[in-house]
């Protein structure tokens, strides 16, 4: 096996380049494609961004910086299970060599070895899909990441509209009965917040109570029979699970409730956005690569005080 650019392997009848190693495991195999990151890189750029047009190549190029600085301050982050990174949304989109195109691997050449350095080191680079309007703070959307001065909000405002207003999840909503909302806060709230499933009986409110400095829900309140539940920022999109099961798109959101008989018979939640909202906002990148902006320009940016430098 050759870790030269031009090598391919097949797994599952999916293309690869580099080697391809496999370990036996409690649950079966895992399976780990280990190569360069200049390579990883083409197989991630546009899974992240989809195809883009010449004229936004300056957001393909901001997102091989990010994924590449990602890449690099997340080595050997699952060290003991023989890998660093995992080939999804919980780390990056990977797709190996059926998700490259021609002007992806012009964006990682382009920028090749260049990162995000923030006093010497490497950034935390967070993106996300759709920031709504405004990208948001750590401490709005993370338990655990701690605040930096580059993840600060960002607004992407641009005229009378905002940059990632082309995004096809820039405004949505979503709408649960009563009946449905309970049985899902049964189950979600007592895994974020610890109470007994039991305290989610009968649905009389659910609010935002508190906003952060980017506008996005901090604290949403769900009033039940035993009393009043608060559920911050970080578990909001988890406690209110769509009705086909997933997180709700962000916390950009205003609630509208239907009663009957003193309880909730409907839940409206309009949101604008989609994701956690932290640093980059991947159309706000494409709508600002559309007016000219350049990579460098984006970045700066959506990671303010941060500077671009070639690693290697």
């Amino acid at each position: 096996v050759s870790l030269a650019e031009e090598a391919f392997l097949s797994v599952n009848e999916a293309h690869y380049r580099g080697v391809v190693d496999v370990y036996p495991g409690e649950r079966g195999l895992t399976v780990v494609n280990e190569l360069p990151v200049e390579q990883y890189l083409f197989g991630v750029v546009n899974a992240e961004m989809g195809r883009r047009s010449a004229a936004e190549q300056a957001a393909l190029e901001a997102q091989a910086i990010v994924a590449r600085t990602y890449a690099l301050r997340n080595r050997g982050k699952f060290g003991a299970q023989g890998f660093d990174l995992r080939a999804g949304v919980a780390d990056q989109a990977y797709g190996g060599v059926a998700s490259e195109t021609a002007a992806g691997r012009a964006a990682v050449r382009e920028t090749g070895g260049m990162v995000l350095n923030y006093r010497g080191d490497l950034a935390a680079p967070f993106y996300h899909s759709t920031c709504g309007s405004s990208t948001a703070a750590a401490a709005e959307a993370f338990r655990s990441v701690t605040s930096r001065p580059y993840l600060r909000p960002v607004s992407d405002r641009s005229g009378d509209g905002y940059y990632c207003d082309i995004s096809p999840r820039f405004r949505w909503s979503v709408e649960w009965d009563g009946e449905t909302l309970a049985r899902i806060l049964r189950r979600t709230v007592p895994a974020a917040v610890g109470i007994d499933e039991g305290k989610v009986d009968v649905v009389y409110a659910v609010r935002v109570h508190r906003r952060g400095p980017s506008g996005r829900a901090t604290e949403l309140r769900l009033e039940v029979g035993s009393g009043e539940i608060p559920v911050f920022g970080p578990d909001i999109r988890a406690v209110l699970e769509t009705p086909d099961g997933r997180p709700l798109g962000s916390t950009v959101v205003e609630t509208e409730v239907d009663m009957a008989a003193g309880a909730v018979s409907r839940l409206t939640v309009r949101g604008r956005g989609w994701g956690h909202g932290v640093g980059m906002c991947q159309w706000g990148a494409v709508g600002r690569a559309r007016a000219g902006q350049s990579a460098t320009t984006i970045l700066t940016t959506y990671f303010p005080g941060v500077r671009l430098e070639r690693w290697y």
